[in-house]
Parts: structure tokens; C-alpha cells; sequence
């Protein structure tokens, strides 16, 4: 999957016309692209429209129309985009109430290097959990974690054949595992194009 460059961004004056249009055809992409871990953890599975999509947001809330400022943004958001042998996730932990949130993220720190994809009955394959920067350690953990999940090519094939994916976290603290609907398995597919 290719990187976003500034010739695939609108212009701030062309974002704010099409963008209620822009916005649902992402919002029913995403929906396609989303795994929910039990009741409190969320992946969304980025790709190239959902990073264009964060992008363009940024830019409008921050007003950011100098070259070199896009640029920064744009070296910020694409390391998000797959690479063609993996899917990149954010992962969000999510706690209605403000106190149960500050406990939860209290108790599982380090939980995002046990969260995993598995393709059928081959192995789990843990993620690759914030490269960028470190957002946990033994004391806490962030609500919002970058995830990389890289794939053999017996993995892709296996996949291109029909066979399940699931995500799960491997931790007590915290089991969970859940299988994919085929509508996500379809879409995330293309990210191994």
C-alpha cells in the first residue's frame, strides 16, 4: 500500500466542501475494519483512506497549510499505513466512567505486547506494540496503543484459502479472543495487496 504524498490531500478550502461526504465514506470503511475485544478493547485497522482520513483532520483542526508543516504530518501518520505483509491497528482501552478508566489502565500495564492475530490453527503471531514511543510500563498503561501485526506468507496464503482470523489478548489480567466476522476478513485482506 502506497504512502500518502501532499498531492493526495484536498485543500483546506476543498476539505470543508466535501468533507460530510468524505467523512461517512470513511466512517463505513472503518465499521468494516473494526474487531472489538470484549466489551473494552477496540482495533481499528488502519489503512491508507483512514490515515488520509486522520490527516485531512488534523490539518483542518490545526489550520496547517504550509508545505513543510503537511509534510510533518504526513511523516507522522504514514508509518500507520501497511506495508503490503502486515496490518497496523490502534488499539483503544475504553472505560466509560473517568475512575474506572484510571484504575483499569493502572492495572494492565504492558498489556498491549500480549495482544496477537492468528490465522486458522497456525501460531499466534504477538504485535509489535508502539514503535513510535513507549505508552506503558509496569505501573500503567495508555488508552491508545499503535499495533503491528506482521504476517508470514503461510499466513497470507492461509488466509487467501479461507481460513480464520481472530485477535485476542493473552494475559489474565485481561483474556480475551474473538474471530472475525468474514466482511472484516475480506477487508483487511486488501492490505495484503
Amino acid at each position: 500500500m502506497s504512502k500518502l504524498q501532499r498531492a493526495d490531500l484536498y485543500s483546506l478550502e476543498n476539505y470543508a466542501e466535501i468533507r460530510p461526504a468524505f467523512r461517512a465514506e470513511v466512517l463505513a470503511h472503518k465499521r468494516r475494519r473494526t474487531v472489538h475485544l470484549g466489551e473494552h478493547v477496540t482495533l481499528l485497522f488502519e489503512d491508507r483512506l483512514t490515515i488520509r482520513y486522520q490527516v485531512q483532520e488534523m490539518l483542518r483542526i490545526e489550520r496547517i497549510f504550509e508545505p513543510a508543516a503537511i509534510q510533518d504530518e504526513l511523516d507522522a501518520y504514514n508509518p500507520l499505513i501497511p506495508d503490503g505483509s502486515n496490518l497496523k491497528a490502534t488499539m483503544l482501552i475504553e472505560y466509560p466512567d473517568v475512575e474506572q478508566r484510571r484504575r483499569e489502565l493502572a492495572r494492565l500495564g504492558g498489556i498491549e505486547h500480549r495482544v496477537y492475530a492468528q490465522v486458522g490453527d497456525l501460531a499466534r503471531d504477538f504485535a509489535i506494540a508502539d514503535e513510535d514511543l513507549d505508552r506503558s510500563d509496569d505501573n500503567k498503561t495508555s488508552a491508545v496503543h499503535f499495533l503491528r501485526f506482521e504476517f508470514t506468507d503461510a499466513q497470507i496464503q492461509a488466509l487467501r484459502d479461507g481460513a480464520d482470523l481472530s485477535f485476542g489478548i493473552d494475559d489474565s489480567r485481561m483474556p480475551l479472543h474473538a474471530r472475525v466476522s468474514n466482511d472484516v476478513r475480506i477487508a483487511l485482506m486488501a492490505d495484503f495487496a
